[in-house]
Parts: structure tokens; C-alpha cells; sequence
């Protein structure tokens, strides 16, 4: 069995966010699938073109900064960080 690497653990998500980058000038529609207090999981159609940083706003109307941690073609792992 794989070790998990993971500070928190995750439980599963179906939530609409959105990716906020290039100082609000560009947004993208994603989904959450997964959720913890360090990072989340998010699908796109195409992760081609987001930065490796960038604000994620969350259904609840709050705001996240996140940092990509691995990237796939429709997929990202991002933890969360404080915006420096």
C-alpha cells in the first residue's frame, strides 16, 4: 500500500470554484474533488496556461491562495499558502 504524504487528510468534494490569476484578469471555472485544510484537488478541462500560483474562490465566497504541488493534463494538486 502507498504511504500517505500528506500533512491533513482529504475527504472527497464535488464543488464549483473558480481560479483567480493575473491579477483578477483571468478566471477559470474548476471543480473541487477532494478537500483539506493544507490544499484540494482540482479538475478543468485543461490546467495548460494557469500559472504555479494563484487565488481560488470558493462557493462560500471565501479565498484561497494556492501554490501547484503536481499538475496533470486536467488535473492540479495545490496546497494552500499565505499570499506574500
Amino acid at each position: 500500500m502507498k504511504d500517505e504524504q500528506r500533512q491533513f487528510p482529504r475527504v472527497r468534494a464535488l464543488k464549483g470554484a473558480r481560479i483567480i490569476c493575473n491579477n483578477g484578469t483571468t478566471t477559470r471555472d474548476c471543480t473541487i474533488r477532494n478537500f483539506s485544510f493544507g490544499g484540494a484537488k482540482l479538475v478543468m478541462e485543461t490546467t495548460m496556461g494557469l500559472p504555479g500560483s494563484f487565488a481560488l474562490s470558493l462557493e462560500d465566497g471565501s479565498e484561497r491562495f494556492c501554490e501547484v504541488r503536481w499538475r496533470k493534463l486536467t488535473e492540479l494538486g495545490v496546497e494552500f499558502v499565505e499570499k506574500t
